[in-house]
């Protein structure tokens, strides 16, 4: 940050250095120039002033006398003096040099009697033009360097506590709520540290409210769910063989729905995206898959695992389990056709990914609830609009990511990390429909 801002500056500088040294520049040379034509006329002038003192009608009585007149020749110069005649046409005199390389010419016409022409080498003026030059870009790079220091130190003493404050929201993002009294001496950022003061305050209590209630919460389901299940154990001791089968079933999602409760509460209270063994991602998918066949043949529908059994992800498989089943519920409820459950690597990235893809054949996702459908308490179908919610958090909590991949029909793919896993195994496994 401190760079660009830098950055940024020294161009605005170097800009209007050139935008105002250009043309100091260029007058600097022309006043060089006009400065040495100025001193000729005033010599040309001061030179008229003795030709006329000398001869005050006009006309030729005598030799001019010279001693007046050479001083006013610039050293390495040439005057020449024109005196017009009936006989000849013009007398000339030429005082000083008898040529002038690459001269300066500034002339004096006198009326009718007398003209003078005045010559003098640039060469001097050329020089004096080149030592302005000179002074104009030492004072510009005098300037820019004065503004480069200004800028750094500018720099500097913004992005520093931009830098402070970015890491103190980072902090804030991760947990950390302890407060920090640094100020800046700059008001709109002092302003935002005193926002984010507030703000640390206020989101501390409404985690510590909110983990409450979730504890509570938690505790409740627990005792309804603990008494659902003594009733249902009841039921396992009865003699019809059905009601037996259909008790133990029940026992079966009570007991998965309390592990979901336990390991949200588990997620709710995590604090970061810690190192997870790898597991089989296969082996974690299959409970779901069994699980949910029966829903789906009472639909008239079919539901397929594949993939290769190999791969495997450092995810939390009871987060991956639950993920999938919201997923496989979703196309359950609003899709159609077989819906496919495959496990495949992907690459694309600096490590290699492996993708849980779910896919049903089914008319899709409307592309009005596409920019929606991940929010939580929005659904098109009268449900409560958690689960993709839920699915995504719970995917996200372990450093993945749950996308719509294909809109029509639709396609939900969900990609873990998957350091070391085996990329050379690609043989997909179909397990029996």
């Amino acid at each position: 940050m401190r760079r660009r801002i830098l950055m940024s500056m020294v161009a605005a500088l170097t800009l209007t250095t050139m935008v105002l040294g250009i043309p100091l520049s260029f007058t600097a040379w022309q006043w060089v120039e006009d400065m040495t034509r100025n001193d000729l006329r005033s010599r040309l002038e001061r030179i008229s002033t003795e030709v006329i003192a000398q001869e005050p009608d006009g006309t030729v009585h005598g030799e001019l006398d010279l001693r007046t007149v050479r001083p006013l020749v610039p050293a390495g110069g040439q005057l020449v003096i024109i005196y017009p005649t009936s006989e000849d046409g013009a007398r000339r005199i030429d005082i000083g040099v008898a040529e002038v390389d690459d001269p300066i010419v500034e002339s004096l016409s006198m009326g009718t009697s007398v003209s003078l022409r005045l010559e003098t080498p640039a060469a001097p003026m050329h020089s004096m033009q080149r030592q302005a030059l000179g002074a104009v870009a030492g004072l510009v790079l005098l300037s820019l360097g004065a503004g480069i220091a200004v800028a750094t130190v500018t720099a500097r003493r913004v992005a520093d506590p931009l830098r402070d404050v970015a890491a103190r929201a980072a902090r804030l993002a991760m947990g950390d709520f302890r407060a920090d009294p640094r100020r800046h001496g700059i008001t709109e950022l002092d302003r935002v540290s005193d926002v984010l003061d507030s703000a640390t305050v206020e989101i501390a209590g409404r985690l510590q409210r909110e983990h409450a209630l979730v504890a509570d919460v938690s505790h409740q389901l627990r005792s309804r769910l603990t008494a659902v299940r003594l009733r249902l154990d009841e039921l396992s001791e009865y003699s019809d063989p059905a009601v037996v089968h259909e008790a133990e079933e029940a026992m079966a999602q009570v007991d998965r729905l309390t592990d979901a409760i336990d390991e949200l509460v588990r997620a709710s209270r995590d604090e970061g995206t810690a190192e997870r063994d790898p597991v089989q991602v296969i082996d974690e998918l299959r409970g779901v898959v069994s699980e949910w066949r029966h829903p789906f043949a009472e639909a008239g529908r079919k539901l397929v695992l594949a993939g290769d059994p190999k791969l495997r992800a450092p995810v939390t498989g009871s987060r991956l389990r639950e993920a999938i089943a919201v997923l496989v519920d979703n196309a359950l409820w609003h899709g159609g056709g077989t819906c496919t459950v495959s496990v495949r690597a992907v690459t694309g990235g600096r490590e290699p990914l492996v993708c849980v893809e779910v896919a049903d054949e089914g008319d899709g996702v409307r592309d009005e609830l596409v920019p929606h459908i991940f929010d939580r308490g929005f659904s098109a179908g009268g449900s409560t609009g958690v689960g993709l919610a839920l699915a995504r958090a719970l995917i996200e909590a372990d450093g993945g990511r749950l996308e719509l991949q294909r809109r029509r029909p639709a396609l939900f793919a969900v990609f873990l990390g998957a350091p070391g896993a085996s990329r050379a195994q690609n043989e997909a496994v179909t397990e029996p429909r």
